[in-house]
Parts: structure tokens; sequence; C-alpha cells
């Protein structure tokens, strides 16, 4: 009985200490070798940022929509990758999440296009969020300090993304 327990320790040790899974493959139409974070999701019906645009506009704040959507990362969260923003047409931008914090992005994908599958949804962020995102961008006690009223932003929880290499 105690090797049994002992054993049932190690087993639980093990797993539950995994790594993020990431899965590499290539994709036949243009052989470019991809990764994925996350779960992983049929790479169809790709949503442009325009289109997600044209949607987040047409959303209230309760509405939610299950969607794959393609965007350039125009920043990474510089403490650990627990979120990132896209780039939106006309200066906007959505925040992304990632489902249960199952797995966090490198923060080298700046500038690099991503397709994400997930939960896309208009929210009303607080104060203190708007400044803890602030704080992990490495933005300035004068940037942090003149949020000062929530704001409507466009957000999005990711459970699967894929990464070009």
């Amino acid at each position: 009985m105690k090797g049994f327990n002992i054993l049932l320790v190690l087993l639980f040790g093990i797993f539950s200490c995994q790594a993020q899974q990431q899965k590499q493959l290539r994709l036949s139409s243009d052989n470019q070798k991809v990764t994925f974070l996350g779960d992983s999701f049929e790479l169809k019906d790709i949503k442009s940022s325009e289109e997600m645009m044209s949607l987040y506009k047409g959303m209230a704040v309760t509405d939610t929509l299950n969607i794959t959507i393609k965007s350039k990362v125009n920043e990474v969260c510089k403490v650990k990758g627990c979120w990132m923003v896209i780039e939106l047409p006309q200066g906007e931008q959505a925040m992304v999440r990632f489902k249960d914090y199952g797995f966090f992005m490198p923060n080298d994908i700046v500038d690099k296009s991503v397709v994400m599958n997930g939960l896309a949804f208009v929210e009303e962020m607080s104060v203190d969020d708007q400044r803890h995102y602030a704080k992990d961008a490495g933005k300035d006690e004068a940037e942090i300090a003149a949020i000062v009223a929530p704001k409507r932003t466009y957000s999005f929880e990711a459970s699967g993304v894929v990464i070009p290499n």
C-alpha cells in the first residue's frame, strides 16, 4: 500500500508539472511551419481583422461570438506573455487573454500575424484593470496615473493560437 501511495504521488507530480503544450506542423498549402499553442483547431473560416472590426461594432457588452481570426500582434505582456494586443482597423485594438491561463505567448511575436480561435466579446474595462495592463506593458507612472475612467474595449479569449515560425 505504501508503494502504491508513493507511485501515485510521483505520477501526480509528473503530470502536474507538464510544460506548455506546443504542436508544430507544416501547412500543406505553402509548406510554412507553424506552432499551435493551446487547443488545436481547424484553419478554416478565418476572419480578417477588418471583418472582426465590423462584427465588434455590432456587438453589445453582453454579446459573445465564437470565431477564428487572423491579425497582427501589436504588444505582448512583458512579464510572462499572459496577454497580447492585436491590431484592428481604424487604429483600434483588441485585448487577448488565454483560456484558463493554459498557455502563454512568446515575447518575440510582436508585428507577426497570428491566427486565433476563441470567444470575441466587448467589455467595460475597469480603471484597476487598465492600470494593471499598463504596468505589465512597461508604461511609466505618469501614463498609468492618467487612467481615470473605465473604457469600452474589444476583447478576445483565445482557446488556441497558431504562430508562424
